[in-house]
C-alpha cells in the first residue's frame, strides 16, 4: 500500500506527498506548482477556461483526453500524465510570448515559437479578453494529437465557452491549426511521457490521508470489493464530475473515496451472448462508439450528454448509481431492458435497471454493494430505439424532458413496449400505464390517442426552473405521437447543433 501519488506534470515525475483528497488539480496547479495558465472561471466543469490534457496507458498505449480540471481532485491523477497551456511552446525572454509566423523551422521548447494550436488561434483572430483562451488551447490540444476522433470542431469546443469572440475565428482556428508543422520534439515529448508513466505503472491500493479525510484507490477488483465491503459507508468516486461539486460549490467534507479510475475490469467493454456488457467505470467518451453502432439514436443523445471534457470523465456506473432523475443515461437503458450486476465482496446479484431505483435518493443497493457492470440486450431492429431530448440549449443543459421509446409491433400491432423518462419523476421511470394500453393493440393514431392520457397515471411532473408541470406532461405525450409519426416514415426535422439539422 503507498500513501503518496506517483503522476507526470508537463513531463516531469511528481511524487508529492501529505496532499489533501479534497484538493482539485486547479487548486494544485496553480497554487502548488504556479501554472496560472489553467484558468478558473465557473468551479463547476461547465466553461471549460480550466481544461488539460491527461494521458494514460491504455493497453501499453498513451491515451489522452481533455478534461476540467476544476473538478479532477488530485488523487485521481494516479499514474497519469498532465499536460497544461504552459507545456506547448517556449517563452521568449522577458516572459513574453513570440507571435511569429511558424514555418518549417518552427523550433522546440525554449524558442519562443508558439505551437500549431496557439499560432492558429493568432492567426484567426481566436482570442480577445484571453481568459478562456488556453482552456480552449487545450480541448484543440487534445482534437492536434488525434485524441477526439472524427468529432467536428463544434462537439470538441462545446465545453468552452467564449464570452467575447463569438466561437466563428476559434472554430478557423481548429481547420488552419493542421497547416502548421508540428515541433519536431512533440513526438518525443509523448513517447517520453509513455515512457514515464509505465515506470510508474502498479497495482498497488493508494492510500491518501489528510485531516481527516482519506482517499482510496485499490489496484484491481477484488481489491476494490474488499476495500468498499469494509468500508461501506465510503464515497465510490469514478470521474467526479458531481461530486467535484460537493468539493467547489457545497464545500461538503467528502469524508473517505474510494477510487474506480485503476480497476481496469470495470473499464472493459465486451459483446456476448447478444448483448453488450459494459463496465461500471467505462466512460460515456468510449461508449458512444460501441452504442451509436448498435442504436443510432441513443448515440446521438450521447453526443448531447454534458460536454466533451464531462464525457471523457464521467462513467456509466457513475451516472447511474448516482440516481439523478435526471440524467440522460438510465432512459435509454431502461427502454432497451438493460440489467445490472451489483457486487459486495465475492458475492453478486442482477436485477432490471429500473428495479434499482427506488425514489428520490434511493435505490437498491446495499452496504459495501456497488455497480459492477451494465448489461443491454442487443435489438434485432435497432431503429426502433428513439431517444429524445429537450432541453433550453442544445448543448451541455439538463434535460427538461428525456425521452426513450422502444416499441415492437407485429401485422400492425403492438407486441411490446417499453416507454422511459427523465426528468418528470423522481426517479428515471417506465411509463407502464402507457406500454399497457399500447399492447396487443393495432398501432395507429387511435391508439396512441389512448396511450397519451395514460401518462396522467404514470407521471405527476413538478414544475422548476427548466419547466412547468404541464410544459412537461404535453411534453411526454408528444414525443409518443412524435414518436409513431417517425415509424410510419413521416419523419420530423431534428436539430443537431449549428444550425443543421436531420430528418
Amino acid at each position: 500500500m503507498r500513501d503518496h501519488l506517483s503522476f507526470v506534470l508537463n513531463g516531469q515525475t511528481e511524487r508529492p506527498r501529505g496532499i489533501d483528497p479534497a484538493m482539485t488539480l486547479l487548486q494544485y496547479l496553480r497554487r502548488e506548482k504556479r501554472l496560472t495558465g489553467t484558468k478558473e472561471g465557473c468551479a463547476e466543469g461547465d466553461c471549460g477556461a480550466c481544461t488539460v490534457v491527461i494521458g494514460q496507458l491504455r493497453g501499453g498505449r498513451l491515451e489522452h483526453r481533455a478534461v476540467n480540471a476544476c473538478i479532477l481532485l488530485m488523487p485521481m491523477l494516479e499514474g497519469r500524465s498532465v499536460t497544461t497551456v504552459e507545456h506547448l511552446s517556449g517563452v521568449a525572454k522577458g516572459g513574453r510570448p513570440v507571435f511569429a509566423k511558424n514555418d518549417a523551422t518552427l523550433a522546440e521548447p525554449g524558442n519562443g515559437l508558439l505551437h500549431p494550436v496557439q499560432q492558429a488561434m493568432a492567426d484567426c483572430h481566436g482570442s480577445q479578453c484571453g481568459f478562456c483562451t488556453p482552456g480552449i488551447v487545450m480541448s484543440l490540444y487534445a482534437m492536434y494529437l488525434g485524441a477526439t476522433g472524427d468529432l467536428p470542431a463544434d462537439d470538441v469546443l462545446a465545453g468552452n465557452l467564449c464570452r467575447c469572440t463569438g466561437y466563428g475565428p476559434i472554430v478557423r482556428a481548429a481547420a488552419e491549426m493542421g497547416r502548421f508543422p508540428g515541433p519536431a520534439s512533440e513526438e518525443g515529448t509523448v513517447s517520453g511521457d509513455d515512457m514515464l508513466l509505465a515506470a510508474i505503472a502498479h497495482d498497488e491500493t493508494v492510500a491518501l490521508e489528510h485531516d481527516g479525510r482519506r482517499f482510496l484507490s485499490p489496484g484491481n477488483l477484488d481489491e476494490f470489493a474488499r476495500v468498499y465491503e469494509g468500508s461501506p459507508k465510503a464515497n465510490i468516486v469514478s470521474g467526479a464530475t458531481d461530486l467535484g461539486l460537493w468539493v467547489t460549490k457545497l464545500h461538503r467534507d467528502i469524508g473517505t473515496l474510494i477510487w474506480t479510475g485503476r480497476v481496469r475490469e470495470l473499464q472493459a467493454i465486451r459483446e456476448a451472448a447478444g448483448s453488450l456488457h459494459i463496465g461500471a467505470g467505462v466512460t460515456w467518451s468510449e461508449l458512444i462508439a460501441p452504442l451509436a453502432r448498435h442504436f443510432p439514436d441513443l448515440g446521438e443523445l450521447l453526443r448531447r450528454f454534458g460536454s466533451l471534457q464531462v464525457r471523457n470523465a464521467a462513467t456509466i456506473g457513475g451516472n447511474i448509481a448516482n440516481g439523478s432523475p435526471i440524467g440522460d443515461g438510465p432512459p435509454a437503458l431502461i427502454a432497451l431492458g438493460a440489467r445490472l450486476t451489483l457486487r459486495r465482496g465475492m458475492s453478486r446479484r442482477t436485477m432490471a435497471l429500473e428495479d434499482y431505483f427506488l425514489g428520490y435518493g434511493r435505490q437498491d443497493r446495499r452496504p459495501g454493494e456497488f455497480v459492477e457492470s451494465v448489461e443491454v440486450p442487443l435489438l434485432a431492429d435497432p431503429v426502433r430505439l428513439r431517444c429524445y431530448k429537450v432541453s433550453k440549449r442544445f448543448d451541455q443543459d439538463i434535460s427538461a424532458v428525456c425521452g426513450c421509446f422502444n416499441i415492437q409491433t407485429r401485422s400492425e400491432t403492438v407486441v411490446s413496449a417499453r416507454i422511459a423518462f427523465g426528468g418528470i419523476a423522481a426517479i428515471p421511470k417506465r411509463a407502464s400505464a402507457v406500454e399497457a394500453v399500447l399492447m396487443g393493440r393495432p398501432w395507429t393514431l387511435a391508439t396512441i390517442a389512448a396511450a397519451q392520457r395514460a401518462f396522467a397515471e404514470d407521471f405527476a411532473p413538478i414544475s422548476d426552473m427548466r419547466a412547468s408541470a404541464d410544459y412537461r406532461a404535453q411534453v411526454a405525450r408528444n414525443l409518443l405521437l412524435r414518436y409513431f409519426h417517425e415509424t410510419q416514415g413521416q419523419a420530423a426535422t431534428r436539430l443537431v447543433g449549428s444550425g443543421a439539422a436531420f430528418a
